[in-house]
């Protein structure tokens, strides 16, 4: 059973979704519900467990950037390169 739903697009995507459904020989209706339906079906992405944890070097970092950046030289101006 098919239910209807109504959404706006603006002229460009309408455009493109007539084109490529034209491309595959398929009415833009029957291409939308196979674009939705194999981005509702497609497995989740899994969430990282932990980020940004390192073994080794500063462990203050975040509360002196500022000084860690100007260790670098970061923000200075560069010799051209040759």
């Amino acid at each position: 059973m098919l239910k209807k739903t109504s959404i706006y697009l603006d002229e460009e995507l309408d455009h493109g979704l007539a084109r490529r459904a034209a491309e595959e020989g398929i009415t833009k209706a029957e291409y939308i519900r196979r674009t939705l339906s194999g981005a509702v079906q497609r497995p989740k992405r899994p969430k990282p467990t932990a980020v940004g944890f390192m073994d080794d070097g500063p462990t203050d970092v975040s509360s002196n950037v500022d000084r860690y950046l100007a260790e670098t030289g970061f923000g200075e101006p560069r010799e051209p390169m040759k």
